[in-house]
């Protein structure tokens, strides 16, 4: 039976497809679940696979949809998307954790007193879940930064440093 529901953004999911552990992320006692516009709109073209996989696409329910309404106000000037704030009500909505790696969509999440993780969170805890190795992680981080993934490259030396102790 999967876990902990998490609501994550297009980023993460795009940081674990260019690192090549897009399918071991499902491996992990999550669910993983995206608000159904943002899959629409960002995931299915290039993802459809993503629901068998085990992402769930979750709707927004009215008062929800008046969230994104006020989010979108609140944070016009901060630049987050629309669909990452959108991801940001759903977590609200659901009351779970949400994943991002999107800067401007933290900085909102911290503004609603939203917890949230990212990319090098999950990471770690497919290391610690034993889902990868320490080595798998150094290797799927160097994918990430051939792709051009844009992440806090000082914190993942150190988190692989940590992984090799």
């Amino acid at each position: 039976m999967p876990g902990q529901l998490l609501i994550s953004d297009a980023n993460v999911l795009f940081d674990m497809d260019a690192s090549g552990l897009l399918p071991k992320m499902f491996a992990l006692d999550y669910t993983f679940a995206v608000p159904d516009i943002l899959f629409d709109e960002e995931l299915h073209a290039q993802h459809p696979e993503l629901p068998k996989l085990g992402l769930r696409r979750l709707e927004l329910r009215q008062e929800a949809v008046q969230d994104v309404e006020y989010l979108v106000e609140k944070y016009a000037d901060t630049g987050a998307s629309i669909n990452d704030l959108v991801a940001l009500a759903l977590a609200r909505q659901e009351q779970c954790l949400l994943l991002t790696g999107d800067a401007k969509l933290r900085i909102a999440a911290r503004g609603e007193q939203v917890d949230f993780h990212g990319t090098l969170w999950l990471i770690e805890q497919m290391v610690e879940s034993r889902v990868i190795t320490g080595r798998q992680a150094g290797v799927a981080y160097r994918k990430m930064r051939e792709a051009g993934r844009r992440l806090p490259w000082d914190e993942i030396e150190k988190q692989l440093a940590s992984f090799r102790r």
